[in-house]
């Protein structure tokens, strides 16, 4: 539904907003890695504090050197930041905010990604009543409207991959044969199961991480949110999208890579050239871990080394990922 509902600010407190119930819990915390997004993440902060005065807010800066952290500590004296000496990535900041965490769930939340009001009491209240749910995700929204589709995404099996890359995808977004990475054959507008979603807003159950482990910290940037919901569904969890609940996303501001995104990002030449390294890195990482030992592994470990060169020389030549 396009109009969201606000709960009252009591610890307990319920309200009916369509066919969601809204719960307003202090029990939930987010927890942001920053690295170089200053004032986006001040909007970030700002709209949390707005929308969910409740929410135990743990920021982990990964030693920017745009004055993100001395920003938090003037202007958010309420928000617990963990100011690191060197950049640790996003497995290894999650992970850090992750131990801080008091409440009983835990909503993982890029800087550049604002949940409308109520959002999060959605997903509280639904995982209240749904106790097999591991994980879950709203609808995420681009700037321009579009929807971020890496919200909504099924495991990249051998076959998922190579139709994606390949292009066949595109040409058959609606298909279960050839559109698999995005599940682009579910229809978005209803609350259903999917495989895994982004980690710039993944709401999760703490006591999950006590049976799958902790972010996998080989993971720098990209993939790291793969390999846990790898791990969430592996071990009998269910991870589930309601698209009743919004969330804008400025994706790429840290990365830089993005080129719906290129006019607010701060990251440099080097940082971009590194995130390009690092999206292929992740490929080869997560079916090195997860595809071990299987006959075609080779097969895709050269295809995605070949793509690494591709992508590198589209950043040399000015072009950015859509």
């Amino acid at each position: 539904m396009d109009q969201l509902c606000e709960g009252k600010e009591r610890r307990g407190s319920r309200s009916t907003c369509g066919e969601v119930e809204l719960i307003v819990d202090t029990k939930v915390s987010a927890v942001i890695v920053n690295y170089n997004s200053r004032e986006v993440l001040k909007e970030c902060l700002d709209n949390l504090k707005k929308n969910d005065p409740n929410v135990e807010i743990i920021v982990v800066d990964n030693a920017s050197p745009d004055g993100s952290k001395e920003m938090v500590k003037r202007e958010f004296p309420g928000v617990t930041l963990f100011a690191l000496k060197k950049n640790i990535g996003l497995a290894g900041g999650n992970n850090t905010g992750l131990k801080a965490a008091k409440g009983d769930y835990v909503l993982f939340l890029g800087p550049d990604a604002f949940p409308e009001a109520g959002a999060i009491g959605k997903l509280t209240s639904y995982m209240e009543r749904n106790p097999d749910v591991g994980v879950s995700v709203g609808e995420m929204r681009l700037r321009d409207g579009r929807i971020d589709k890496d919200a909504h995404r099924g495991f990249p099996s051998p076959w998922v991959s190579l139709t994606h890359f390949s292009g066949l995808e595109n040409l058959f977004p609606k298909s279960r044969l050839f559109g698999g990475y995005f599940l682009g054959y579910k229809d978005l507008k209803k609350v259903q199961d999917i495989d895994l979603c982004t980690s710039h807003f993944m709401f999760t159950r703490k006591k999950i991480f006590d049976e799958v482990g902790p972010w996998d910290e080989d993971f720098f940037v990209y993939g790291e949110d793969v390999d846990l919901c790898w791990r969430v569904k592996k071990a009998g969890w269910r991870i589930v999208y309601i698209p009743e609940v919004k969330v804008l996303h400025y994706k790429g501001v840290s990365v830089g890579i993005r080129r719906e995104t290129q006019d607010i990002t701060k990251a440099s030449l080097e940082t971009k050239k590194r995130m390009i390294a690092e999206t292929t890195q992740a490929m080869l990482k997560f079916y090195g871990k997860h595809y071990r030992g299987k006959l075609y592994t080779p097969v895709i470990l050269t295809g995605i080394k070949v793509l690494s060169l591709f992508r590198s020389l589209r950043m040399r030549l000015g072009h950015f990922d859509e």
